[in-house]
């Protein structure tokens, strides 16, 4: 196959307009990439297009994971399979409202680390990551006889910063194992596409944007003809939707506005779904944004309003593109698409439970220091760290605070619940009545994301945990010990359930369930407080009270034949007796 960027995309010599709609194989169960290829060929598209989550490949410096929702290779061969061209976005920077933009966590172990940058560490760090992940894609290229069309250098730069040595660094190394075309995608106006793009290295520039083509592509247009460029217009992302956040209502996108925003694109040139399928913020992945002062993180569901569910159903807005697409692109294959099938399990018991502080030294080894250290400096990554330290006498304390803290606190003295504190109240001061001679001061601090995108997308704004240590009157407190509760696979076996039980505290609560077939279901949360469920050892995601969604999509692949275990971390104090597994979800 021959790919070429002249005035428009040729492939094998022939003019084509790429119709192409972002899955993002690390948020859809492997179970049903499948199924979503199909209906993405079937709404008209003859391309997907992927990210490349650096923290999902490389959890720890120098281990790696390309297994399960991180096989990338099965899911290009999956789109090879259905005759899909691919184009695969590998920047070290994703956004996608995933933790840390895609960023590993680990990067912030180290003092004075500038991210996306000429930082030596993190330029280091970027070429130890390509030489183990791009030699997974050279024979998905093109060039090889694949379906690879091009890769991205780094994503909407032009929105952060200005460093074109930076840019041209990603360009060689990408150089090093790729011989496909490279392009950036960026917002559509003048600033940014100045910024964030390479046209001296010859890199394809393209503009992300959910609306006015004419006016975002008349953008690109001038910064084509300013660096006498000919090539073709590409909206890389064209927002079909949006994401969700905690304590807010659901976004939605009317489908025929939508699809109407889409033809304006078509007329003009070729477009890529943002999102086609949204899927899932599996584990602790969920991003966060920037809201000023307060930050607003992600849900667990990234259904986007997109043009499938979260569980892979077409919907309205689904039928409305294909039709704009059939009547733009009369040569455009359409066909019909496939559901998946969901079903309601019924109600179960909880079996056991037993309390966070019954287990915690069985399962979380203390790391001990004079005072308090962000959880990335105690080799930790995500979910919630425990800090204890010993106060001495009885007495009345009228001043306890946190100071510089991220991102959500709960105070127990003695394990008996005290306070929370979030966002706004970190800081403030607690009064404390000690009633024994030796008495334990537990802080259950939660990671609830970190920053995707904008300003705060700097070292010092992501480190989470207790960044400046914890005051007494006017003094800091000394002496702390650090528990880890990431609620690794290893670390959730080692729960204790015949250990006491105190479900006015963070308690794990497990239910048994046996099944003659694996199924999709949604987890009923509506009842429960705030926590996190695990099916069979893996993360299924956040729940909370404060909605917008009060369930947890559950797929096949998470399940198996026979016995199955569901554990649910509650933090609330809230005493979970039973659990529905329902049809479908429960939104706000």
């Amino acid at each position: 196959m021959n790919f070429e960027i002249k005035e428009e995309f040729y492939i094998d010599n022939q003019a084509v307009k790429i119709i192409s709609g972002a899955v993002h194989y690390f948020r859809i169960p492997p179970t049903q990439w499948k199924q979503t290829l199909y209906n993405l060929k079937a709404m008209g598209c003859n391309c997907v297009e992927t990210y490349v989550p650096w923290n999902l490949h490389e959890p720890q410096k120098g281990v790696f994971d390309f297994s399960g929702l991180a096989d990338i290779t099965k899911f290009l061969d999956s789109a090879q399979e259905l005759g899909l061209y691919v184009i695969v976005r590998p920047s070290p920077y994703i956004c996608a409202e995933w933790d840390f933009g895609g960023l590993p966590a680990w990067l912030l172990a180290t003092d004075g680390m500038r991210i996306r940058s000429q930082h030596p560490d993190y330029l280091g760090a970027v070429s130890d990551y390509y030489e183990v992940l791009l030699p997974k894609l050279i024979p998905y290229q093109f060039t090889q006889g694949g379906n690879l069309l091009m890769v991205q250098v780094e994503n909407e730069y032009g929105s952060y910063g200005e460093d074109k040595t930076y840019l041209k660094f990603l360009v060689k190394e990408l150089r090093k194992y790729l011989d496909i075309p490279l392009f950036t995608s960026d917002g559509g106006w003048k600033e940014v596409l100045d910024a964030g793009t390479l046209p001296e290295e010859g890199i394809f520039a393209t503009a992300n944007f959910g609306s006015d083509a004419k006016e975002n592509f008349k953008w690109l247009k001038a910064y084509q003809d300013k660096h006498n460029i000919r090539a073709p217009y590409m909206c890389m992302e064209f927002w079909d939707g949006w994401f969700n956040s905690w304590q807010k209502p659901i976004i939605k996108r009317e489908p025929n506005e939508t699809a109407e925003e889409v033809r304006s694109v078509l007329k003009k040139g070729s477009i890529n779904f943002y999102m086609f399928q949204g899927g899932t913020n599996y584990g602790f992945y969920n991003g966060c944004s920037d809201a000023g002062e307060k930050n607003e993180p992600q849900i667990t569901s990234y259904d986007y309003d997109a043009l499938l569910t979260e569980w892979g159903a077409p919907t309205e807005k689904y039928f409305a593109i294909q039709k704009v697409i059939k009547e733009e692109v009369p040569a455009a294959e359409i066909s019909v698409p496939t559901y998946p099938k969901m079903t309601a399990l019924g109600t179960f018991p909880v079996q056991e439970s037993v309390g966070l502080f019954s287990v915690l030294e069985e399962i979380s080894e203390p790391f001990m220091n004079d005072y308090t250290l962000p959880m990335e400096k105690v080799n930790q990554n995500y979910g919630y760290t425990l800090y204890r330290s010993q106060l001495q006498e009885k007495r009345f304390i009228p001043k306890l605070k946190v100071v510089d803290a991220l991102d959500r606190i709960q105070f127990f003295v003695n394990q008996e619940f005290i306070a929370t504190q979030y966002q706004e109240d970190v800081g403030k001061e607690i009064s404390v009545e000690l009633t024994k001679e030796e008495n334990e001061l537990s802080l259950l601090v939660e990671n609830m994301g970190r920053n995707n995108y904008g300003p705060k997308l700097v070292a010092d704004t992501q480190r989470k945990g207790i960044r400046g240590g914890v005051m007494e009157d006017i003094h800091y407190l000394s002496d702390w010990a650090h528990y880890r509760l990431e609620f690794l696979p290893e670390q959730l076996a080692k729960i204790d359930f015949s250990k006491p039980s105190n479900e006015a505290t963070p308690s794990f609560f497990k239910v048994e369930i046996e099944l003659e077939e694996t199924i999709n279901t949604f987890l009923d949360c509506s009842k429960f407080g705030k926590g996190v469920v695990f099916v069979n050892g893996q993360n299924m995601g956040r729940y909370w009270k404060e909605g917008p969604v009060k369930t947890l999509y559950i797929a096949d692949y998470f399940w198996k034949k026979g016995r199955n275990e569901l554990i649910i971390f509650e933090t609330e104090g809230i005493a979970i007796q039973q659990i529905d597994l329902i049809e479908e979800p429960i939104m706000e």
